[in-house]
């Protein structure tokens, strides 16, 4: 955590051919969960990976999950994960024909519950729910593929759920997944963002290491919360 900023690492945009360096930097930094991106194929055209390879990170880290399931019918496979009241698991508004049901079995696992909204999803969509939930992932990029650039319409999005967890005196957080880097990150924090997760365009970046991106991470956040 920086500054109240909570660092959430997409696994799916670490250099696959050099984990080892590169989770012995995070696991040193001050990033505060892994993020897991579980992607089915069918709500969105990519595949990433399954609990067999999530559970050799697991057991090689300290740090809690933050999986976010981009899955059709996200129930079917709430059981395939090894979890604990530490981790948090997010799933889509979008793809669940019983939102609250699915909210109420994920609870019943001690673990912290979130919702995600795509970036054309209007928040109205969680009046009812946003009680019961410990965060809220706002897409800032539509889900799939990294590197996709930003929707700026979602900046607003933040702004107006900030607002309206604030009116209705709740602790759920808000996290931003999509382009967070360090042009954007400014604008998110200063919307109210409270977790940033961190992919290709802000942590691992070709062209510096990750000590030299979260430094710059840090600096962004300074601005925003200025």
């Amino acid at each position: 955590m920086y500054k109240n900023i909570l660092l959430s690492a997409s696994v799916m945009c670490m250099d696959w051919f050099d984990i080892k360096n590169q989770m012995n930097v995070i696991e040193k930094s001050e990033i505060d969960y892994l993020h897991f991106d579980i992607i089915d194929g069918y709500f969105a055209h990519d595949f990433t990976m399954g609990s067999s390879i999530i559970d050799v990170f697991r057991q090689n880290s300290k740090l809690p999950s933050d999986y976010h399931l981009m899955v059709e019918e996200p129930a079917r496979i709430f059981d395939t994960f090894n979890t604990n009241k530490f981790d948090n698991i997010t799933i889509h508004q979008e793809t669940s024909r019983n939102l609250h049901r699915n909210i109420m079995s994920l609870k019943n696992k001690k673990v912290k519950v979130g919702v995600a909204l795509c970036p054309a999803t209007p928040i109205s969509t969680l009046e009812y729910i946003l009680d019961d939930l410990d965060l809220i992932i706002i897409m800032t990029v539509n889900p799939g593929f990294k590197g996709q650039p930003l929707v700026p319409q979602a900046l607003r999005k933040i702004s107006d759920l900030k607002k309206l967890i604030n009116r209705m005196k709740l602790k759920a957080k808000i996290s931003v997944d999509g382009y967070v880097n360090l042009n954007t990150i400014p604008e998110m924090v200063s919307a109210g963002a409270d977790i940033l997760v961190l992919g290709s365009t802000g942590l691992f970046q070709k062209n510096k290491s990750i000590q030299e991106s979260i430094i710059e991470i840090k600096e962004s956040i300074d601005k925003g919360l200025k």
